[in-house]
């Protein structure tokens, strides 16, 4: 029997519940993502573009899967406390799948709210970019998903203040949650974003998540995401983003504790000028594993592309990295370039690595590089002359390696944070997220 088989057996089964308790711009969409989903069936390791992760055996647990939508028993504003220190953030939560509303003091026009709220907005964007028919976690997501979070900026309206989703997973048994984010700025807004995945429980979750970006002319738009979850979390995530001309994008997402992650990210740059400053960062030990493959499609002549990913792999981790970069005809004077590097701290470590160029016009400055190395034990040597021990100094030369990618940020108190929760993660100090130790102020 084909993996997919039991979800496709569930959704004939649960359909009209899943429309009764979903938001109408998703059940515009269910059908034919259903019918996506039942041609392509879960992607497998025989495909270019998943050859490193066995989706397929993520989706073998037996999970449940919250239909009839019920609520969360517990006020997150009240029990979680994730705010970064010095920073002044507007703070929102999602548990699970499901947001959780309340009153923010944003500018005129700014919405951050469920899909079912907006629903006239939302359906003007939703589907137009996370194509079903490309990619079989994206029509799985897009046929089983209910509800959303809408962050909407109108023409000219600069968000001062950054928007902080914290998404956390709570239950008492495994459970499988579909998240979706669609994300607007019109011409000329400005905004940032910061999303942290945490999981209260010690259950084992699946959680997949579709985010669609639209950034109109001359925005400016920083997106960061950091996850910090537990060895039992499973994450795959498909980022979709659309820059038009003269749009700035960072994008930066940070792997601290997993257990499997797959992180897919395509940007279309489809206006002239458009900017895009793509960087991820993933720590693993143990048996987990992180897997992120980038697509960045140069359309319009003159735009820029800086990619930055690089890994730390400790114990028996596995990593793994696939980047292409593709210049359309016509994108003339395109400028990008991708570098992956990665450190392998033991021997039993892994990491694959798949740096690509697809280039069709003739004017461009384009190029791509991939390094996976050890620990450098002529550095060892020469600290540990100097009195420093040897877990120090292995500590020492890790954070240095990835500090290059935390000073990407745009935000300096997320930036210091980020230092901290790095160092502590190397040192083995983050807890389990019980009660998102890793952000609360100290």
């Amino acid at each position: 029997m084909r993996p997919e088989q039991q979800y496709i057996d569930l959704y004939t089964q649960a359909e009209a519940l899943l429309r009764n308790y979903s938001a109408e711009p998703l059940n515009r969409l269910r059908a034919r993502a259903f019918a996506d989903f039942e041609h392509l069936g879960f992607p497998t390791r025989k495909q270019e573009a998943y050859k490193y992760t066995d989706i397929a055996k993520c989706f073998e647990p037996d999970y449940g899967m919250n239909f009839k939508r019920l609520t969360f028993p517990v006020n997150p504003y009240e029990v979680f406390k994730c705010d970064v220190p010095n920073m002044s953030t507007a703070l929102y939560f999602m548990v699970n799948d499901a947001f959780h509303a309340a009153e923010k003091k944003l500018p005129d026009g700014v919405i951050v709210g469920s899909f079912r709220d907006h629903a006239e907005l939302v359906s003007q964007y939703v589907g137009t970019l996370a194509d079903t028919s490309q990619d079989g976690i994206t029509a799985f997501n897009t046929a089983f998903a209910q509800d959303g979070l809408l962050i909407y900026i109108p023409k000219n309206v600069v968000v001062e203040k950054p928007i902080q989703l914290i998404n956390i997973l709570r239950s008492d048994v495994p459970l499988l949650v579909n998240r979706r984010v669609l994300i607007v700025l019109e011409e000329g807004a400005q905004a940032r974003l910061l999303a942290c995945d945490h999981a209260m429980d010690e259950v084992n979750f699946l959680a997949t998540q579709v985010v669609e970006a639209f950034v109109g002319r001359n925005a400016v738009f920083d997106f960061y995401e950091l996850e910090e979850t537990h060895t039992g979390n499973t994450r795959l995530s498909n980022l979709y983003v659309r820059q038009e001309a003269g749009s700035s994008v960072l994008l930066n997402g940070m792997t601290l504790t997993c257990g499997t992650t797959r992180n897919t990210t395509r940007v279309l740059l489809t206006g002239e000028r458009a900017e895009l400053n793509l960087c991820g960062m993933a720590i693993a030990d143990k048996n987990q594993h992180v897997d992120n493959r980038t697509v960045i499609e140069h359309a319009a002549p003159s735009c820029r592309s800086n990619e930055l990913y690089k890994y730390v792999l400790d114990e028996q981790a596995t990593g793994a990295f696939a980047g292409l970069i593709l210049v359309r005809p016509g994108a003339q004077h395109t400028d990008a370039r991708q570098t992956n590097r990665n450190l392998c701290a033991t021997r039993e470590a892994r990491m694959f690595t798949q740096p690509q160029l697809e280039i069709y016009a003739d004017d461009v400055k384009c190029s791509h590089g991939a390094t996976v190395g050890q620990l450098d034990d002529a550095a060892l040597f020469y600290m540990r002359q100097r009195g420093i021990s040897l877990r120090e100094a292995r500590l020492l030369l890790m954070f240095a390696f990835v500090n290059e990618v935390v000073d990407t940020i745009r935000l300096d108190a997320l930036k210091d944070r980020l230092h901290l929760l790095v160092e502590k993660r190397f040192r083995g100090e983050l807890g389990k997220c019980r009660t998102c130790g890793g952000c609360k102020k100290e």
